[in-house]
């Protein structure tokens, strides 16, 4: 069981690493918001355990790009921001648990077991159905689309619109969010532009099954078949 840990605070990473490892993990520590999406690309944890309060990039930012990527790791947020405000964005970003500061060992230990069990039963259901090849996946290392086994061809403006959306499907995705990841830094372009990329997109995915549906006020959503 491989484990990430992003955490800054070196007394406390070099005593969950001591204890966790004991227990059968196998730890690998970043300590650098910058670094961190590196670490994580590069490693494949099973699971990563993220501090909100890092330096230089906040945790919140460093986990909605890790989604937007289109990684799907399990995610158990570890961070003495303990309000309910705090918890409601980390999980909003994408966690998929949350355990404020202080913490005993035995529950992080069982927090951490039960987000890889899930993580292994959805992998393990996944394989197993009849509608495997038929669901479109993101491959990490080529960057590409794959639907039925084949490379679905799509623009690079199309490819990132349908990447931050594989990263939660079933889940709305504002239109500035999709605009900031389809046209980052491209503050000439219209915000309308964003539509057109939605327009190609949705033909293209026609026959895959997979349904792009627009929410008005919300953004879009990727709804993948059953």
């Amino acid at each position: 069981m491989k484990l990430l840990l992003i955490e800054d605070d070196e007394a406390l990473h070099t005593a969950l690493t001591r204890s966790l490892t004991r227990l059968g993990w196998q730890v690998e520590v970043c300590h650098d918001g910058r670094a961190a999406l590196g670490h994580w690309r590069s490693s494949q944890p099973d699971v990563v355990m993220l501090d909100l309060s890092l330096p230089v990039r906040d945790g919140l930012h460093i986990l909605g790009q890790a989604r937007d990527e289109g990684l799907a790791t399990p995610v158990l947020i570890l961070t003495a921001r303990g309000t309910v405000g705090d918890r409601i964005a980390g999980l909003n970003a994408g966690a998929d648990d949350y355990l404020p500061k202080p913490f005993d060992l035995d529950e992080l230990e069982a927090r951490l077991r039960a987000l890889h069990r899930r993580r292994s039963e959805n992998y393990e259901k996944t394989a197993s159905s009849p509608y495997a090849k038929s669901i479109l996946s993101y491959d990490k290392e080529s960057g590409a689309i794959y639907h039925a086994g084949q490379v679905l061809e799509l623009a690079p403006r199309e490819l990132s619109f349908l990447k931050t959306l594989l990263a939660r499907p079933g889940q709305a995705v504002s239109k500035e969010r999709l605009f900031e990841v389809v046209f980052p830094g491209q503050t000439e372009v219209q915000f309308e532009a964003i539509e057109v990329v939605a327009y190609r997109l949705r033909k293209k995915l026609q026959s895959t099954g997979a349904t792009l549906t627009t929410l008005r006020g919300l953004g879009y959503l990727l709804k993948l078949p059953a």
